[in-house]
């Protein structure tokens, strides 16, 4: 399996694509604006077609591309159903955001939640709740890969903003030691923002949520 790490949009919000060339199959990870671009000469190059798309949480910068996204592969959607309200209905985000977005509502395929496990690319994922940035937030554990995919709940030396709706540092603290702290510690962490980090850097140096 490959990793290609796509930062896009207008706040350079991570996306991540998954390929496995030798199963012709390809998954992305949030789908910020313009990011298709960045999608489609890897899936032609690698000749993979793009199967899934796991949205870690519903806030606009990581929604932004997802139509398209949908309209261009036919991919099928997986969220958690406390973001439904953002997924399907986004403008409700103008409000808080004070701004004018350009999102389209996306239909979601598969609700997923704590707990719950699948295979996809010929591997185990495993889905972990991890409310507090975002009500919805979820990441997905590859552990063969020893992977992470958090959204916004954890940063390299940082965490999640809980000032938006639904936001709470109580909750995300409790995520983070409950649902991230508890992986392997050589676990690598790859978060909506910026450079990845491992859940034992993050415990021993976090300065937000210390291990």
């Amino acid at each position: 399996m490959n990793l290609h790490v796509l930062p896009a949009g207008p706040i350079r919000t991570n996306a991540y694509l998954l390929t496995a060339p030798e199963r012709g199959e390809a998954v992305l990870i949030d789908a910020p604006a313009g990011v298709w671009l960045d999608v489609e000469p890897i899936l032609q190059k690698e000749k993979c077609r793009l199967t899934e798309l796991w949205i870690t949480h519903g806030h606009w910068d990581h929604t932004q591309g997802a139509a398209e996204i949908v309209r261009q592969t036919g991919a099928k959607v997986r969220a958690h159903s406390d973001d439904r309200p953002l997924l399907e209905t986004p403008k409700v985000q103008e409000a808080f955001m004070g701004t004018r977005l350009d999102v389209e509502p996306v239909g979601v395929d598969r609700w997923v939640g704590q707990g719950e496990r699948f295979e996809s690319l010929g591997q185990p994922v495993e889905v972990r709740h991890v409310p507090g940035h975002c009500a919805g937030n979820v990441l997905y554990f590859l552990p063969r890969a020893q992977a992470a995919f958090v959204g916004d709940a954890l940063f390299a030396g940082s965490v999640g903003r809980t000032d938006l709706p639904g936001g709470s540092f109580e909750t995300l603290e409790h995520s983070i030691r409950q649902q991230i702290y508890t992986l392997p510690e050589e676990t690598a962490v790859y978060p909506g923002h910026g450079a990845d980090t491992t859940v034992g850097a993050e415990m021993a140096t976090n300065p937000y949520v210390s291990g």
